[in-house]
């Protein structure tokens, strides 16, 4: 019972975040802007829609940006695809099963219905807030919550062009330099910031180069370059397939030569 009002608190609060998240995104986007598109800052999330780090990441993280005013220097861009492989016959194997690529094909299909960051970012944080609460088959719910016409991105589904658009997503990750090893995978100016990636405002205030920066990058710490930004985290990623094997191979044989010795 104790759990089940946990779970029912934890849903509301999520809730009211979605409305309060629309309700700041619709405001700051009627207020002018005065960063130019050459000053901003690109910064674009490699994801997959069931990974729960990329869940906290979007939920507990990634939003700020709208509310302490990052958003106004930076070019954010949502690659919804991560560890997903597409097999010999052109289907698409997701990590976490069938309903990620459901999933991952519903937020794809909401970029692409509305391109514009300011309307397509609080769908995918409410069906993100559904999936952490692992209700993945009500995020159709979020049409409702948002005051959104559902046709964009149901038609875009049913039509099949959500799979053009997972194979487009797949070609932007896998063309990545260097390649990506684990989502969620964080890029500031075309540079990964690695196991970094909770602390993506100080490495966007760093290459922000333009005058009157936010508020937000006032009084930040920022990185240096002696930071070592190759060290992988080992339990807070989803890594592709191929490298999860290796980290099992890894800690296989470190366990057996401990035993050894």
């Amino acid at each position: 019972m104790e759990a089940h009002r946990r779970n029912n608190r934890r849903s509301n609060i999520l809730l009211l975040l979605i409305v309060s998240l629309a309700a700041t995104l619709v405001t700051s986007s009627a207020s002018p802007i005065t960063v130019t598109t050459g000053e901003k800052v690109e910064l674009s999330l490699y994801y997959e829609a069931l990974c729960p780090y990329c869940e906290n990441f979007i939920l507990n993280y990634l939003y700020k940006i709208f509310d302490n005013g990052l958003i106004s220097i930076v070019d954010l861009k949502l690659s919804p695809y991560g560890n997903a492989k597409i097999r010999s016959n052109g289907t698409i194997v997701c990590q976490h099963g069938e309903w990620e690529c459901v999933l991952n094909n519903v937020e794809a299909c909401a970029i692409h219905a509305w391109p514009v960051v300011s309307d397509h970012f609080p769908f995918i944080y409410c069906v993100e807030s559904l999936t952490y609460t692992a209700k993945y088959d009500e995020w159709e719910t979020c049409f409702e919550k948002l005051n959104r016409d559902p046709k964009p991105v149901t038609d875009c589904i049913a039509s099949g062009y959500a799979h053009e658009l997972a194979l487009q997503y797949a070609d932007e990750i896998n063309a990545l330099e260097p390649p990506h090893t684990y989502v969620p995978w964080v890029v500031v100016d075309g540079k990964p910031i690695y196991d970094d990636y909770t602390d993506f405002v100080s490495f966007v205030c760093k290459a922000y180069k333009g005058s009157n920066p936010p508020q937000a990058c006032l009084g930040l710490s920022l990185p240096t370059a002696t930071t070592n930004y190759n060290a992988k985290p080992l339990n807070h990623v989803c890594y592709k397939e191929d490298d999860n094997a290796k980290l099992k191979s890894i800690r296989s044989e470190t366990i057996s030569a401990t035993a050894a010795s």
